[in-house]
């Protein structure tokens, strides 16, 4: 899984970082989204998921590596 988020998009709502907090966070200065993790654990795939779900934006874009990543 490899995460990446269109700041062209990204209306900086904030429910990637509060679903995702490990693989998203927010610029302290512009409040949009960031990724801090951009090939999470599999144990976060699922909250990943979701926040892209979320978005309001659909700024949050996945791709799936077919890789078995970090276990």
């Amino acid at each position: 899984m490899l995460i990446s988020v269109s700041l062209d998009l990204c209306i900086g709502s904030g429910n990637c970082a509060r679903i995702a907090p490990g693989v998203f966070d927010q610029d302290p200065e512009e409040g949009y989204a960031i990724v801090v993790d951009s090939s999470p654990e599999r144990r976060s795939h699922a909250a990943v998921r979701e926040a892209a779900a979320v978005c309001p934006a659909t700024a949050i874009t996945i791709a799936e590596t077919g890789q078995q990543n970090k276990e």
